[in-house]
C-alpha cells in the first residue's frame, strides 16, 4: 500500500514519549474501538507497543477496523461478559468510545441515548471497581457546553447542553468524579469538538451507517453517491449565517488518548481537557473545501435549522497541549478533507 501519497504532515507528534519515559506496554480495553474514532486509536495504541482489546457490540462499529488487536464482541450493559473480557485478557486501562452520536436522534430518543451512554458506563466503571482497574480515559464532547458565553471554549464554561446527548455525557463526567473519590478511579475526559478525516495510510477511515457527519455526507455527495448535501440553518449569527464548528483529525485525537494514557500511568491528576484546534469553519467552507480538493461541485439544498444545534462550537485548548504536550499536527481543514477524500473515493 502506497504511504502519504499527498505529502501531508508525517504523522507522528510525540511518537517516542512513551519510549522516553520508560512507559512500559498496556492492555487496554477499548470500548467501541470498532467505531471511528476508536479504530484509529487502537492502531495507534498497537503501534506504540500496547496492546488494544476491542470491546464492541457492532451495532455501528465494524469487525473490519479491527485489525491491531482481538475483537471481543459484547454489550457494555452486560456486566458478567465485560467481567469476563477484563480478566481473561488482564486489562489494566481503559478507553471509552462507545456511545451514541446523533444529537437530533437524542432529542427523538433521549431514553436510548440515557441508558447506553450513561447507564451502560454505570456498568463499566462498576466492573472496573470489581476488576480492581483504575485507569480510564473517556470520550466526551464539546455538546456538554450547550450555548456557550465564551468563545472559543475554556474548559471552566459552564456546562449547560441543550440535547439529551449533550446531557447523557455529562452525567458520565460527575459519576467519574464521584468514582474517583470513592474507589480511587483515575480519569482523563477530553471533550471533543468535530472529529474528521481518515488515516493518511489508507487503512481505516469514517464509515457510519446512517452517516450523519458533516464531510463525509459532502463527500458522498460530491462523488453522486447522494443528490445534494443538506445545510440546516442559514440564518445563524455567523459569518455567513451557517453553523460553525471545530474540526480535530482523527489521528490528532488518537495522539491525545494515546498521550493521555501515559500521562495517567505516570500518576497524573483526573482532568478535563478539550480536544480542537482553536479555529472554527462554517458548513460553507466545508463545502468550498471539498469542491476545491475533490475538483467536484456539491449540490446544496437549504433547510430550516434542526432542535439541538448551537451557532458555533470552537475549542480552547490550550490546556491539552500544557498539560500532556499534546500538538494537532493532520488537523487544517484542507489535510483533513484531503485524507477523508482519498479513503471515500478509493472506496466509491
Amino acid at each position: 500500500m502506497r504511504r502519504n501519497p499527498n505529502n501531508l504532515p508525517k504523522y507522528s507528534p510525540a511518537a517516542d514519549i512513551l519510549q522516553m519515559r520508560g512507559d512500559k506496554s498496556v492492555r487496554v480495553l477499548v470500548c467501541g474501538g470498532a467505531g471511528y474514532i476508536g479504530s484509529h486509536t487502537a492502531k495507534l495504541l498497537a503501534a506504540r507497543g500496547h496492546t488494544p482489546v476491542v470491546y464492541d457490540d457492532l451495532s455501528y462499529g465494524h469487525a473490519s477496523a479491527v485489525q491491531w488487536g482481538p475483537l471481543e464482541q459484547g454489550d457494555l450493559g452486560d456486566r458478567v461478559r465485560l467481567k469476563a473480557v477484563i480478566e481473561r485478557h488482564r486489562i489494566e486501562a481503559v478507553v471509552h468510545f462507545a456511545a451514541f452520536t446523533q444529537v437530533g436522534e437524542s432529542v427523538q430518543q433521549p431514553a436510548k441515548y440515557y441508558r447506553n451512554n450513561f447507564v451502560n458506563t454505570l456498568t463499566l466503571l462498576e466492573t472496573m471497581v470489581e476488576t480492581g482497574v483504575r485507569d480510564i480515559i473517556f470520550s466526551s464532547t464539546a455538546a456538554t457546553y450547550g450555548t456557550p458565553e465564551q468563545m472559543p471554549i475554556p474548559e471552566t464554561e459552564k456546562q449547560l447542553p441543550i440535547n439529551p446527548y449533550g446531557e447523557s455525557k455529562l452525567f458520565v463526567e460527575y459519576a467519574l468524579r464521584a468514582f474517583a473519590q470513592a474507589h480511587g478511579i483515575r480519569w482523563v475526559v477530553f471533550r471533543y469538538f468535530n472529529a474528521a478525516g481518515a488515516d493518511p495510510d489508507g487503512d481505516i477511515g469514517e464509515d457510519h451507517t446512517p452517516e450523519s457527519h458533516l464531510i463525509p455526507l459532502i463527500i458522498q455527495a460530491a462523488l453522486g453517491q447522494r443528490p445534494h448535501i443538506s445545510v440546516f440553518g442559514s440564518d445563524y449569527p455567523t459569518k455567513d449565517g451557517t453553523c460553525i464548528r471545530d474540526y480535530i483529525h482523527i489521528c490528532d485525537l488518537a495522539e491525545a488518548h494515546v498521550t493521555a494514557l501515559g500521562y495517567l500511568r505516570d500518576g497524573g491528576a483526573p482532568i478535563a481537557l478539550n480536544l480542537g484546534t482553536g479555529e472554527g469553519y462554517s458548513v460553507r467552507e466545508v463545502i468550498k473545501a471539498v469542491e476545491r480538493i475533490s475538483g467536484k461541485p456539491v449540490p446544496v439544498v437549504d433547510h430550516p435549522r434542526r432542535d439541538g444545534d448551537t451557532a458555533s462550537l470552537v475549542a480552547d485548548a490550550h490546556r491539552a497541549r500544557e498539560v500532556l504536550g499534546w500538538e494537532p499536527k493532520l488537523s487544517k481543514l484542507d489535510d483533513i478533507v484531503r485524507t477523508a477524500w482519498r479513503w471515500h473515493s478509493s472506496r466509491a
